[in-house]
């Protein structure tokens, strides 16, 4: 009796330690599937993140790169138009400004325009020229000696601080006047000169 109570208990063990195995194979074959599957989600989600990166990398980069591209051909763009302009005013500049400051020049110059403002000579008009103010004395002296009849017109002459060389005329009333100043020459000469310069200095562009 004793001997089938220990075989019966023996017997029971035997079969609680292998039940136990089993559950814990299962549990331990679970576990290690689930670990498997955290490792592989893991590492797809690194991968994600990893090419999500690279792909904002890529696009920093290339909108960096557009924007140093535009800075520096904006940089290159203003160094030729300085050079160009430094190039088109040595040229022009000084010599507009010699022939403004030659009294002769401009004297011949207003006479022109005067004798030539209205096509019917045998008709007298009146005309105001606005002059720089330092040239007031031999100005007013010069055109005093003319005659009207010798310039065909009648003149009105007023003089401007604001005005550094040359002049502007139009009729007495004030209706409107045509400039001939100093830096309408130089605009104008400029505006043809410029590109020409660009033409030579950067040939193809």
């Amino acid at each position: 009796m004793e001997k089938k109570l220990q075989e019966l208990t023996q017997k029971l063990y035997n079969e609680g330690v292998e039940k136990a195995n089993t559950e814990a194979d299962k549990i331990l074959a679970e576990a290690k599937s689930e670990a498997e599957k955290i490792k592989q989600d893991a590492q797809k989600e690194a991968k994600k993140i990893i090419a999500d990166a690279e792909q904002k990398t890529a696009e920093i980069k290339k909108n960096v790169d557009s924007e140093l591209n535009l800075a520096a051909n904006q940089s290159v763009r203003e160094v030729k138009q300085k050079i160009t302009d430094m190039i088109v005013s040595k040229v022009i500049n000084e010599p507009v400004k010699k022939a403004f400051n030659d009294e002769k020049f401009v004297k011949e110059i207003i006479e022109t325009v005067v004798k030539n403002w209205n096509p019917q000579k045998n008709e007298s008009i009146d005309l105001a020229v606005l002059l720089p103010a330092d040239m007031e004395k031999e100005f007013n002296q010069f055109f005093t000696a003319k005659s009207g009849k010798e310039l065909n017109a009648s003149l009105e002459l007023s003089f401007s601080e604001s005005i550094k060389g040359g002049f502007k005329i139009g009729p007495s009333d004030g209706s409107y006047k045509i400039s001939f100043t100093e830096e309408d020459f130089e605009n104008f000469f400029k505006s043809y000169l410029r590109p020409k310069t660009v033409e030579m200095l950067y040939p193809g562009e």
